[in-house]
């Protein structure tokens, strides 16, 4: 089995428990990841710490690279990663990467991503969409990306909130290839 090399990218969007169960579960999965690349913005780091009261994401054992390093590998296409998610995803940040501007490594690596067709992944938290926000999404929808908006299911009766959180991030695992238990309807509902 080929091992996934990942870009997460975790912006100043409220939803930072999205990101955190994204990470818990990736811990989960290493057997099938050869490298997982991390991109906080302030923005981000800052949300987490306001809705979960700790600095938590210093703790999990990804590579962390600065907002403005353009020489981490993911800036070239040449390093090969193969998936992108960007976890949640702040409209900014959308509206960027739709307009082409890679003003920081976030955006830098989901034009490349993009440009070579690659798998890119968008959770969208924001809630209501602006049309704005729409065409934003159907530039990137066009441009081979994938808008997964943070809209949790409840067909397998999440019982807190990191449960409700996994219907999302299960979603995105499985787009990205990902292979591991999960709920799925049809199977899981008898």
């Amino acid at each position: 089995m080929k091992k996934h090399k990942l870009i997460i990218a975790v912006t100043g969007a409220s939803g930072a428990i999205y990101a955190k169960v994204l990470f818990d579960k990736l811990k989960t999965l290493n057997n099938q990841i050869e490298n997982v690349g991390v991109i906080m913005s302030d923005n981000a780091k800052y949300v987490w710490r306001t809705e979960l009261n700790n600095n938590g994401y210093e703790n999990y054992p990804f590579t962390f690279y600065d907002k403005m390093d353009f020489e981490a590998p993911f800036a070239s296409g040449s390093a090969k990663y193969n998936n992108m998610i960007i976890c949640p995803c702040s409209m900014g940040t959308m509206g960027r990467v739709a307009s082409g501007i890679s003003n920081d490594l976030t955006t830098r690596a989901a034009d490349v991503i993009l440009k070579e067709r690659r798998k890119l992944i968008l959770v969208a938290r924001e809630t209501p969409y602006s049309l704005i926000h729409i065409n934003n999404m159907k530039t990137i929808t066009e441009a081979g990306g994938i808008i997964c908006p943070a809209t949790p299911s409840f067909y397998s009766k999440p019982q807190n909130f990191e449960e409700l959180t996994a219907t999302v991030i299960d979603r995105v695992l499985d787009l990205s290839g990902f292979t591991f238990d999960k709920y799925s309807w049809g199977e899981n509902n008898k």
